[in-house]
Order: structure tokens, then C-alpha cells, then sequence
């Protein structure tokens, strides 16, 4: 009688072990299935100057959530950067940077590059530091392991009213050194290009001196929008 009395004892526990581990089970996948539903599809790292910081990143955000598309973005433009100045804080922040591990890096510099003060930055210098920066950027990977995918805006044009520390030089220098330096480059690593400097030139209303209007911004995030929407879809 004591022995089938303690084997049922045992069955009990058996059985009481087997409903928490069933529980524990169905936690654990809701858990999961939770963490992973709410976890961004995307991340995109914004790296440029003030056009940057101060404007599409918000714009492109809401463009892609409408399409139902999760994405997470981070805002790494500096107001004023010109290419060196960008390469200091890529350099001190490359590692905080790269632990974001992003899909794609939407790259912009240059409208500082072309300034007539202290920012003023020689087309050799330019073209060494956009290699740099985008040498670094290289390095980094996805949550995947797979190399983050760069893509390279165009500088906008410079109005000829803008007041200094820009100048009809800096406009002259826009169109024919910053850009072709930013296709070469595109062309050399084999990266996408946004033509921002085409859809200002043909919208210059869309500008407000060297920053876009609200608007301009929009029309920025719609074009970012255009080149990345062929690798969502293929992702």
C-alpha cells in the first residue's frame, strides 16, 4: 500500500511538472512572437549635415510606415558638418554607430563643403574625406551579418541669391566638382544614387536658401524613397 501510494505521488508531481513546463512553453512563444512582431523590418542610419538633422528623416519615417513597411531610423546628421568635420564624429562615434547595425546609410555631404568661411574644404580634401567616410561606413553589418548598403544623396544647388558665406563660386563648385565626386565614388563602390541636386534645379522654389522648405523636405524623403523601395521589396 506505502509503495502505490508514493507512485502515485510521483505521477502527481510528473504531472504537475508537465502542465508548468506546457505553460511555460506557451509564454516563451508569445514572448517571442511579441518581441518579434514589434521589432523593426528595417534600420536606417541618416548621416549627412543640416539638410539632414534638421530635415526628410521624419518625412521618410511616416512614407514607409504608410506602406506598412516597420522601420527604425536613426537622425545622425550635424548641423554645419562639412566632410572633415563628419569624419571626426564618424571616427569618435564608429562604434556606438555600427552596434545600431543598420540596413541601409542614407549619406549626404557637401552644401558645407563649398562654404567661403573656415568650412571651405579643397576639391582634394573633399574627395579624401567622402573615401574615408565612406570606408568606414563600409564596416558596417546588418542584424544579419550582411554588409549595410550605402546609398549617396547629391548636393542640392546653391540659389545665386544665398548670402555669404556662400557665393555664385559655391554654386559653380556644387555642380561641377562636389557632385561629380559624389557619382565617382557611387560608381567606384557600386552605390545608389539619390539626385537631389536635379530635383532642386528643377524646383528651385522647393529651397530656401541652402535648406529646403518644408516642402522641399517631403519631396527629399519621396526621392529616398523611390531608390530604397526596390530593396524592401527584395529583402
Amino acid at each position: 500500500m506505502a509503495r502505490l501510494k508514493l507512485s502515485s505521488k510521483k505521477g502527481q508531481k510528473r504531472s504537475f511538472l508537465s502542465f508548468l513546463s506546457f505553460f511555460f512553453l506557451i509564454g516563451t512563444l508569445f514572448c517571442f512572437s511579441s518581441c518579434k512582431s514589434s521589432s523593426p523590418s528595417y534600420i536606417i542610419l541618416c548621416a549627412g549635415d543640416s539638410l539632414t538633422k534638421q530635415g526628410y528623416p521624419p518625412y521618410l519615417g511616416r512614407l514607409l510606415r504608410q506602406r506598412g513597411i516597420r522601420v527604425k531610423i536613426y537622425n545622425c546628421g550635424r548641423d554645419g558638418h562639412n566632410s572633415r568635420e563628419y569624419l571626426i564624429y564618424l571616427k569618435n562615434n564608429e562604434a556606438a554607430l555600427k552596434a545600431l547595425k543598420p540596413d541601409f546609410i542614407l549619406l549626404e555631404l557637401g552644401t558645407n563643403d563649398v562654404r567661403l568661411d573656415s568650412d571651405y574644404t579643397s576639391l582634394e580634401s573633399f574627395r579624401s574625406n567622402m573615401t574615408e567616410i565612406i570606408r568606414i561606413f563600409s564596416r558596417f553589418k546588418t542584424r544579419w551579418g550582411k554588409r549595410t548598403r550605402v546609398i549617396i544623396g547629391l548636393v542640392p544647388p546653391i540659389p545665386p541669391e544665398v548670402p555669404f558665406p556662400f557665393s555664385f563660386e559655391s554654386a559653380r563648385r556644387v555642380e561641377e566638382e562636389i557632385n561629380p565626386i559624389l557619382l565617382a565614388l557611387a560608381e567606384e563602390y557600386n552605390f545608389p544614387v539619390v539626385d537631389h541636386w536635379r530635383l532642386f534645379k528643377e524646383k528651385m522654389e522647393l529651397l530656401s536658401q541652402v535648406h529646403p522648405t518644408p516642402e522641399g523636405y517631403r519631396e527629399m524623403a519621396k526621392a529616398w524613397l523611390e531608390v530604397l523601395l526596390p530593396y524592401l521589396s527584395s529583402k
